[in-house]
């Protein structure tokens, strides 16, 4: 199966620079600018990102943060054999990949063409069945209501969409009665401290209240990257009012023998404060 395409951290002190230049702030962007900015951002660098974090993520493993909880272990999704699942943010596919290795039957969804085409070259360097794939944005989702059986996200689409709520809905309109939808992201606690892995992200900032996006622009002023920051009780109030139950909030410690920074997460501040949050939640 081919792409089916589909038209449709952020704790940097205001003015600073990112690694590409940019000028770091943080102002409103909203979803439209969000959208183009994500799509851009990843299609310009999914060939580092994999070639950074390739061998960590691996080619099917269902890994849910930078603390190393894997899906294999940790079993939030439960039992997916025969079950068609959605994951939303995919990039080359690696936990769609573990998904089918568990009898389940994924379709990877990713803004990005270019981390799609990684997919594509994973499957066909391992002589496998292609994982489906589709090129979408999460919050406008190609797919008939109740299609799916479970939908899952390893810190995929949720940070970039700049409405989450609608994004929420779109997830609960394709899953059918009793579906799971778990997800992880930055841990909100993390936007009150600056994004470094040493001792200089041990000191709070800024206002874990301040919901105000973080943008990455070029010099003039277009948006080329966008996350945005909800505080815990905004994620369990938007998957409520999507019509979800919140069934578990799972807030994995950092393991011990695990050395391997990525980004601001790192040994140092895993031990101190939590990095990652996992929602678990089921359809009503």
């Amino acid at each position: 199966m081919g792409i089916i395409t589909v038209a449709t951290t952020p704790q940097s002190d205001l003015h600073d620079l990112d690694d590409d230049g940019d000028d770091a702030v943080r102002r409103a962007a909203e979803a439209g600018e969000s959208s183009r900015a994500s799509r851009h951002w990843w299609d310009r660098n999914a060939d580092e990102y994999q070639d950074e974090h390739g061998e960590f993520l691996g080619d099917d493993r269902f890994v849910w943060c930078p603390e190393g909880l894997d899906e294999a272990d940790a079993r939030l999704l439960g039992d997916v054999r025969g079950l068609a699942v959605l994951e939303l943010g995919a990039g080359a596919a690696q936990c769609s990949r573990w998904l089918a290795g568990q009898g389940a039957r994924p379709v990877a969804l990713d803004i990005s063409f270019r981390q799609l085409q990684h997919s594509r070259r994973i499957d066909l360097a391992r002589g496998a069945s292609p994982v489906p794939v589709v090129q979408a944005d999460a919050a406008v989702l190609p797919f008939a209501d109740g299609s799916f059986d479970l939908a899952c996200s390893a810190y995929g689409a949720v940070p970039f969409s700049a409405d989450t709520a609608a994004l929420m809905r779109e997830v609960h309109r394709v899953l059918r009665p009793g579906g799971r939808w778990v997800f992880s992201v930055t841990h909100p606690i993390r936007w009150a401290f600056p994004d470094e892995p040493g001792v200089e992200g041990l000191t709070a900032v800024a206002s874990y209240f301040d919901r105000t996006p973080y943008v990455e622009e070029d010099e003039h002023g277009r948006a080329t990257y966008v996350e945005h920051h909800r505080t815990l009780g905004d994620r369990v109030r938007e998957l409520t009012g999507a019509g979800f139950r919140l069934l578990d909030l799972v807030e994995p410690e950092w393991p011990q023998g695990h050395e391997q920074e990525w980004g601001g997460w790192s040994p140092l501040r895993g031990r101190l404060i939590p990095g990652t949050a996992v929602f678990v939640a089921e359809r009503g």
